[in-house]
């Protein structure tokens, strides 16, 4: 069986140190202001009455109930 020496080690250990440098992290954090969302919209909403025949024919009939 092989010894292991020194330099092995330091080796075996500057390896596994690079290695574990390289894994990425994420790191959550919450802001420290609210966050404001602007929405500026513009709504426009257009009512539509359709009348039935015999209503039509009562306002035209009494002009004098408008």
């Amino acid at each position: 069986m092989k010894c292991l020496n020194k330099t092995n080690i330091a080796t075996a250990v500057a390896v596994t140190v690079a290695a574990a440098a390289c894994t990425p992290t994420v790191k959550i954090v919450a802001p420290d202001k609210p966050i404001e969302i602007n929405l500026n919209v513009k709504i426009d909403q257009e009512v539509r009455v359709i009348l039935d025949q015999e209503v039509e024919d009562l306002i035209t009939n009494n002009p004098e109930l408008f």
